[in-house]
């Protein structure tokens, strides 16, 4: 039983999204939340006061063994309650708690289906993407010039912004493109709709470069994370085309790099190393990047079954309110993406599995996949005392102040986002989810002289196999560090075509694929609302999940559609960041 709730509204002593005990407890006797330890009383804590840094404290230590984790324990991992734990109090007498006793709302209540049907046989939703030769599908179709080393960020600049010069005036978004006050489309709307083409069918195409200060004077994994990530970045199908610019003498040799790509789109990835070419490398640069953009506009959006939506899973200035709102939304959006629909998630943040780590563990759909996940834990474990560093250093300065206490309590609720689908694989910082077969001709294309392929058909394309060899539809566990900025673009480059990120302080930033912003409090929505696309805070004033469900659901798809670009893209924001662990010669 929890002994600490949250405050959904402000009470005498209490803020907002902070704690507070429901009980006396004692000093050193564990601090219960969301039916976990969260930490232990550094002192004697009364009923009704404040529970925050200044009297509890971790119980994080070093690496462990997890020898009682077994794979019979995954039959029925504990599902972690929307609202468990959280509380109104106030002059009100704490109306609509909920609590032991509150009729509250169920796990069973939170988790239930909305009305597709399961991937047996059931109704599939769709969205409109770009088909890619490699059978990715991209949701954007976006020229992307993309420096191998840090010496030509300045010439990539320039290339893009003479292009943009040259380029075709942007055109609005499509005709009745969807806002936040509309209701979406509907999986059969999408399905009928008529075969977009490029800026005929009225979509923009960006035109982004992605500066970076490495690709030299780096060291081992340094050098490979940078490689790895770079090359991810050239194979994401959401480049419509992609203009790879070199030095020459660099340590990431372009041509090495290229070799890295294996079979690679030739059409729609081209290389320029400047030291070759004979005068302006500016002029070059351009015109490549005018051809790629003249053909990205000739690629159609199609009808795609959801199982190809590839989703990573992030939160950042988490606060009080993160694991009763937002984190919850995601993940019963995720079981209904990875369990109903047969799609992808991937939760990195590792640091921040500590203390809920257990929980996923249980999840694992083999020995191999659950071992990996307590080496990835371990490993970043290592990491952090290799370097003299306490593991349970954490939570952010932001963090406290909007209620969360501890690492533990951190990821409680950062956990949360990856719902209770089951665990598939592990990957390491840099891999990217293996590619499935090639689409056969732009899947559900419609043609003057083609039929198309029917909703039937698409959805029953055979299943890709994951890394462990089972189904790719689940959660993937992927190795990153906490950092915003860089475990973003670690999911962006695992091959995630969208990263729903969840806040409760506020951020603008996104990675280098549309970042859709989920507010934790409707007050940040409404403070920010150049920050944030949705709002998962009405949450707190009654609005059922299930309802919250259907618009989160409709409001990806238009998103993975391209009728709604995030606030993120609209306001140019655009950004990568590379791990690094080394030395710098």
């Amino acid at each position: 039983m929890d002994t600490v709730a949250v405050a959904l509204q402000a009470m005498p002593g209490v803020p907002a999204g902070h704690k507070f005990a429901l009980r006396d407890i004692a000093e050193g006797e564990d601090v219960i939340k969301y039916g976990y330890p969260i930490g232990h009383a550094t002192r004697a804590i009364r009923k009704g006061e404040l529970v925050d840094h200044h009297n509890i404290a971790t119980n994080l230590s070093g690496t462990l063994d997890y020898s009682g984790i077994t794979l019979k324990e995954t039959d029925s991992p504990p599902a972690l309650p929307v609202l468990e734990g959280s509380s109104v109090s106030s002059s009100r007498a704490r109306e609509g708690a909920i609590t032991n006793d509150s009729e509250g709302i169920s796990a069973c209540q939170i988790h239930s289906a909305p009305s597709q049907k399961g991937r047996a046989g059931g109704e599939s939703s769709f969205f409109l993407g770009f088909p890619r030769p490699d059978g990715q599908v991209g949701i954007r179709n976006d020229i992307w010039v993309i420096p191998t080393v840090g010496c030509v960020n300045g010439i990539c600049r320039q290339i893009v912004e003479k292009a943009k010069i040259d380029a075709p005036p942007a055109l609005p978004f499509w005709e009745g493109a969807v806002t936040n006050d509309s209701e979406g489309i509907s999986a059969c709307q999408i399905h009928s709709a008529p075969s977009q083409k490029g800026r005929a069918g009225g979509e923009s195409l960006s035109i982004l470069y992605f500066p970076h200060n490495y690709g030299c004077s780096q060291l081992s994994d340094d050098h490979e994370n940078t490689r790895k990530i770079l090359r991810d970045m050239v194979l994401h199908p959401n480049a419509g085309g992609v203009l790879v610019v070199g030095l020459g003498c660099e340590n990431n040799q372009p041509r090495d790099f290229e070799a890295m790509l294996g079979d690679y789109d030739r059409q729609r990835i081209r290389f320029m190393v400047c030291q070759e070419v004979e005068g302006d490398e500016v002029e070059t640069g351009v015109k490549i990047v005018k051809e790629l953009y003249e053909q990205a506009q000739t690629f159609e959006r199609v009808p795609v079954p959801l199982s190809k939506l590839r989703v990573g899973l992030k939160c950042g200035g988490s606060d009080g309110f993160s694991g009763i709102t937002a984190n919850p939304l995601l993940g019963v959006f995720t079981d209904y993406l990875c369990m109903q629909q047969g799609g992808t998630a991937i939760l990195t943040e590792v640091p921040e599995m500590f203390g809920a780590e257990t929980i996923l563990m249980r999840r694992a759909v083999s020995d191999e996949v659950l071992q990996q996940t307590k080496d990835l834990i371990n490993n970043f474990k290592n990491y952090f005392l290799s370097h003299g560093q306490p593991v349970g250093e954490n939570p952010s300065p932001g963090n406290k102040a909007g209620g969360i206490s501890t690492l533990e309590e951190k990821a409680l609720g950062c956990t949360q986002k990856a719902g209770t689908a089951p665990v598939v694989g592990v990957l390491e910082y840099g891999e990217r989810l293996d590619s499935p077969p090639a689409l056969p001709v732009r899947e559900g294309a419609v043609t003057n002289d083609s039929e198309g392929i029917s909703a039937c058909q698409i959805h029953s394309a055979p299943s890709q196999k994951g890394r462990a060899g089972g189904e790719s539809s689940g959660i993937f566990l992927l190795s990153a560090p906490g950092n915003d900025l860089v475990a973003s673009t670690a999911l962006a480059a695992a091959g995630c075509q969208l990263v729903l990120f969840t806040t409760g302080r506020g951020t603008p930033f996104s990675t280098f694929v549309p970042t859709l912003k989920v507010s934790t409090n409707s007050e940040l929505a409404r403070r920010k609302p150049q920050w944030i696309d949705f709002d998962a805070g009405v949450l707190l004033d009654d609005v059922p999940m299930e309802e919250l469900l259907q618009r989160f659901i409709a409001y990806i798809i238009d998103v993975a559609s391209g009728r709604i670009r995030t606030t993120a893209e609209i306001h140019g924001n655009a950004e990568f960041a590379i791990f690094k662990t080394g030395v710098t010669l």
